[in-house]
C-alpha cells in the first residue's frame, strides 16, 4: 500500500509561512520520528536521506497575508492541498497528523493523532516541512530583517522576538491576525 504522509509546521508562529509536507516513502528510513523530537542536525541529516529515498515529496506554503485573510484552519487546509498536489505518483491512502481531517473530501484520507511519531511517511513529511520552513526563516527572513533574530526563533513568540517587535515594530512577515501582533499594532497606534 502506497501511503502519503502529511503534516504541517509553523501553525503557532507569529511570523513567516505555514508549511505542509507530503511524502511517499519507498521504505521506512531509520531514525524517523516527530520532527519536534529531533535536533536540528538530526532533522537536516534525515531530510537529506528522505530527499534521496522518497518516491515523492511535496511542500505547500501559505504566507502570512493569506493566513490573515483566510484564518489558520483554512491556511492549514490550503497548505496540505498544495503539498498533496505536488505528489505526482498514484497512492492508496493519505494519513494526516492530528485529529482533524483537513482533506476529508479526498477519498482514502484519514487523520491520526501522533501520526508524526507512528507513521514513517508522516514523520518524513513533518521533517521536510520543518527543515524547509526553518531554512527559509534562517536565511531569507533573517537576511531581510536581521534585527528580528529569525535565524534563532524562526518566528515563534520568544523573548528575543518580543523585544525586537517592541523596538522595530511589525514587518510584512508578521501575522497581523494573531493576538500578540494585533496588540503590538494597537499599542503603536496609541
Amino acid at each position: 500500500m502506497i501511503i502519503v504522509g502529511i503534516d504541517e509546521v509553523g501553525r503557532g508562529c507569529w511570523a513567516g509561512p505555514l508549511v505542509a509536507g507530503a511524502v511517499v516513502l519507498r521504505e521506512p528510513i531509520p531514525g524517523l520520528k516527530d520532527s519536534k523530537k529531533l535536533t536540528k542536525k538530526q532533522r537536516e541529516t534525515l531530510a537529506v536521506a528522505i530527499e534521496k529515498e522518497a518516491l515523492a515529496i511535496g511542500l505547500g506554503w501559505v504566507w502570512p497575508q493569506d493566513i490573515d485573510i483566510s484564518g489558520i484552519t483554512m491556511a492549514v487546509k490550503s497548505a496540505m492541498e498544495l503539498a498533496l498536489e505536488a505528489i505526482a505518483i498514484p497512492y492508496d491512502q493519505v494519513i494526516i497528523d492530528g485529529n482533524i481531517n483537513y482533506l476529508a473530501e479526498i477519498p482514502h484520507t484519514e487523520c491520526l493523532i501522533k501520526a508524526d511519531d507512528k507513521v514513517p511517511a508522516v514523520s518524513a513529511a513533518s521533517i521536510m516541512a520543518k527543515v524547509a520552513r526553518d531554512s527559509y526563516m534562517a536565511t531569507t527572513a533573517a537576511g531581510n530583517y536581521p534585527e528580528y533574530g529569525f535565524d534563532k526563533h524562526v518566528g515563534y513568540g520568544t523573548a528575543v522576538h518580543i523585544a525586537a517587535l517592541a523596538t522595530y515594530g511589525v514587518t510584512p512577515l508578521h501575522r497581523q491576525s494573531y493576538k500578540p501582533i494585533q496588540q503590538l499594532v494597537l499599542k503603536s497606534k496609541s
